[in-house]
C-alpha cells in the first residue's frame, strides 16, 4: 500500500509540471484597438537622422492586408504631442497613434500591390516647439498574396433593346354622322 501511494504522489508531482499556463507572446507593437492584423512580412530599418529635425526609415512589407509599424519618439523617450501625414502614400494607408508614451506610424499597403511606396510624417513635439519630419520609403511585396473573388457577382446589364425603325401605322376612324 505504501508503494502505490508513493507512486501516486510521484505521478501527481510530474503531471503538475505539465499544466497548461498561458504564455504572453509579444510580436510587435501593442494593438490597443484589438483588431489590427500584422503583415506576414514587416521589416523596419532603424530611424536615422537626416539633418536637423529630419528622420528617415525604410520598411519591407507584404501586401497581405496586414500592417507594418514604425516606432518613433521625441528626445527624452516621449510620444509626440500631435502628428500628420503629408504626402500620403500612393499605394496604401498610413495611420498614426500614441499609446503608452510611444508614437506609432502604421502603414498598410493596398492588397496585392507590389512595388515602391513613399510617405511623409510631420511630428509635432508640442506647442511652440519645432516640428520633426519622418520620411518613410516602403518596398511592398505581393508574393503569395491571392485576391479573393467574390462569391456573388454583380448582375450584368441586359443588352439595350434594338429600337424599331419601322413607323407604326396610325389609323383614324372615319367620322360617321347620322341623319335623322
Amino acid at each position: 500500500m505504501r508503494l502505490s501511494s508513493a507512486i501516486l504522489v510521484a505521478a501527481s508531482a510530474v503531471l503538475a509540471g505539465c499544466q497548461n499556463k498561458p504564455v504572453l507572446q509579444v510580436s510587435g507593437p501593442p494593438d490597443p484597438f484589438g483588431y489590427l492584423k500584422r503583415s506576414a512580412v514587416c521589416q523596419v530599418g532603424p530611424v536615422k537622422s537626416a539633418g536637423p529635425a529630419q528622420k528617415t526609415t525604410t520598411m519591407a512589407v507584404r501586401s497581405d492586408d496586414g500592417n507594418c509599424v514604425v516606432l518613433v519618439q521625441q528626445g527624452g523617450e516621449h510620444a509626440y504631442a500631435s502628428f500628420g501625414v503629408s504626402p500620403a502614400p500612393e499605394h496604401g494607408k498610413a495611420f498614426l497613434y500614441n499609446h503608452n508614451d510611444h508614437t506609432y506610424v502604421m502603414y498598410t499597403p493596398n492588397t496585392a500591390y507590389a512595388g515602391p511606396d513613399h510617405f511623409g510624417v510631420t511630428l509635432i513635439r508640442g506647442p511652440g516647439q519645432p516640428r520633426d519630419t519622418l520620411d518613410v520609403t516602403a518596398t511592398v511585396d505581393a508574393t503569395g498574396v491571392v485576391v479573393p473573388t467574390p462569391l456573388i457577382t454583380a448582375p450584368t446589364p441586359a443588352p439595350a433593346a434594338a429600337k424599331s425603325t419601322s413607323k407604326t401605322a396610325t389609323r383614324r376612324r372615319a367620322k360617321t354622322t347620322t341623319h335623322p
